[in-house]
């Protein structure tokens, strides 16, 4: 396939095996994050954060299990539906487009990115799927 017709979908594919699930930092969750997440689980918003979050920097995180994976991580995500955005956006994030080694360094985390094609093409697929998800 020539580079310049590649999709976002073509240099990466989840696997599901969870490793963005797991520790390195936390997922941060925004009010909107929240609110969703909080209504999928029946839970009143300020609730889900004393249970389900911790806090970091002022901000919430969801709370890690003692193996250090998302609270909602059990073998698949059971909260896929309302996943924060943080993990909808996962691997086409704006850290990339200010430094390509931020692609590689994930990539050496996650099975389902690749690395075997041109920084530029990365950085516009990075591109593409920011603005899609806008």
């Amino acid at each position: 396939m020539p580079y310049k017709d590649m999709k976002p979908s073509d240099i990466f594919k989840c696997r599901q095996c969870g490793d963005c699930c797991k520790g390195y930092g936390g997922t941060s969750v925004t009010e909107k994050d929240i609110e969703a997440i909080a209504g999928y689980t029946n839970t009143d918003p300020g609730s889900f954060v004393d249970n389900y979050c911790r806090i970091s920097g002022k901000k919430p995180v969801l709370a890690q299990k003692e193996d250090v994976y998302c609270i909602f991580w059990d073998g698949l995500c059971t909260i896929h539906p309302v996943k924060p955005r943080m993990c909808r956006e996962w691997p086409f994030i704006k850290s990339v487009l200010v430094d390509i080694d931020n692609w590689y360094i994930m990539a050496g985390l996650c099975p389902g990115m690749r690395i075997d094609i041109p920084d530029s093409v990365i950085k516009e697929c990075v591109r593409k799927q920011l603005t899609k998800n806008l």
